[in-house]
């Protein structure tokens, strides 16, 4: 048998055995999630010749099943190559799973929505901790996607997941982050977490430098002069200039501070990068300058690490990704915990797809171009043969007779609505907002 077909089967082996109760008919439901392109309901499922199981069986796998997300990430782990010569670099982020016309579910909240008409939607949230594999693609694969529960934030939820990365990998990590991530909040929270973190910050933050000598008067100074990003008047030279010619985006120049800090996080230095595009009128990425934040032991130089930050993207494709072709936001869940396991199969179908995208006989639309690197989507289209040909881990379904159903004249109770969970600063982080 081929080495990568064995992988596959494998990594489908030991992840079936991950899946805890009514594990068989979970993992016919990947894959017929895996090899379904259009789904109007979570029953359509079940009309996949993968899964053998009457219709109902997709719901009462999803009450039952179990998947273990620590066993499931240390899988996944593995699978990362020892060849990485610098970082193993991972993408953070979060996202939102719409749900407005479910009151019966528990711990909703409002969550922001920029592709949409409106700027917030009512659901769950989810942050994703995902590994990027290539140095350029699509390929984003993820190694825990969770929920952000009422109690929780998405910053505290994503250093929770990066300490739980980091303790089972041995291995350097540069992570990657967007704006909502840059800020003091999150360096306090990941002071202790062995990681190096690259993320952007707003363009009208402000930054602190060293304080100067301690004059022997007084409480000694946290802070050094001011360095606000949209007033370049107080801007100091930079420690480092480089302008390097990118193939796509034409002359870039690059400018690096050291030794800053936030406000609120003082003991944390950091290394500021200005990327500025020089020629700005030609449409693409960087219109605007692009402001980055190193945090860790060690920093590559500015002529990699700014291309690094880019690699950040791959994680809003698997976003659109899971939502457009593995249906994450199809089913209509009535419990927390129902909609946690479901979500927990997006991961594990994302990595058969990565073991699987050099095996599988690309199956091509009409209208579709050749792909020398397969995209998720491309390789989850190609699916249906490969896995005819290595079959299944699960057993087949074993005929209990019929559920006795209803009792007649038993009342029947309207289920409890629930809230939407509205979260607030307190007052006295809105007092010192304003003072600052």
């Amino acid at each position: 048998m081929n080495t990568s077909i064995s992988q596959l089967t494998e990594f489908r082996a030991r992840a079936y055995n991950c899946l805890g109760f009514a594990k068989d008919a979970t993992f016919e439901l990947s894959d017929a999630i895996l090899t379904t392109r259009n789904a109007h309901c979570l029953a359509d499922f079940s009309l996949s010749p993968f899964f053998r199981r009457q219709w109902s069986s997709v719901y009462e796998c999803l009450q039952d099943c179990r998947p273990n997300p620590n066993k499931l990430m240390e899988l996944y782990l593995e699978k990362i190559p020892g060849d990485e010569t610098e970082y193993i670099t991972l993408g953070i982020d979060h996202t939102s799973s719409p749900r407005p016309y479910s009151p019966t579910l528990q711990e909703r909240g409002y969550h922001h929505q920029p592709s949409a008409t409106g700027k917030t939607t009512i659901g769950q949230g989810y942050t994703t901790i995902a590994w990027i594999p290539e140095e350029k693609g699509s390929w984003a694969l993820p190694l825990r996607h969770e929920r952000i529960t009422s109690w929780e934030t998405p910053i505290s939820k994503a250093a929770w997941q990066l300490r739980q990365v980091t303790k089972n990998l041995n291995k350097p990590v540069l992570a990657l982050l967007d704006s909502e991530y840059g800020n003091a909040s999150w360096v306090n929270q990941t002071v202790d977490i062995e990681a190096n973190c690259l993320m952007r910050i707003r363009s009208n933050c402000c930054l602190w430098a060293e304080p100067g000598e301690y004059s022997g008067r007084g409480r000694p100074r946290k802070h050094g002069a001011k360095f606000k990003l949209n007033e370049q008047s107080t801007w100091w030279s930079a420690c480092e200039t480089v302008t390097v010619q990118d193939p796509k985006l034409g002359e870039i120049k690059l400018r690096q501070w050291s030794q800053l800090h936030f406000r609120n996080s003082s003991s944390i230095n950091m290394n500021l990068i200005l990327v500025e595009r020089i020629d700005s009128n030609k449409k693409g990425l960087l219109q605007k300058p692009l402001w980055l934040v190193f945090i860790g032991n060690k920093m590559p130089s500015i002529e990699k690490i700014w291309l690094k930050y880019l690699r950040r993207f791959a994680v809003d494709h698997w976003y659109r990704f899971i939502k457009q072709r593995l249906h994450w936001t199809l089913p209509a869940l009535s419990t927390p915990h129902q909609c946690e396991r479901w979500s927990n199969l997006m991961p594990l179908m994302t990595w058969e797809l990565w073991l699987a995208k050099d095996i599988v006989k690309e199956h091509r639309l009409p209208w579709q171009k050749y792909q020398n690197n397969l995209t998720p989507g491309r390789v989850a289209q190609s699916m249906l043969e490969l896995l005819v040909e290595i079959g299944t881990p699960a057993l087949p379904p074993k005929p209990r007779g019929k559920s006795p159903g209803w009792e007649p004249g038993q009342k029947r109770n309207k289920r409890t609505r629930y809230p939407v969970v509205k979260k607030r600063k307190s007052a006295n982080k809105k007092a010192k907002n304003k003072k600052n």
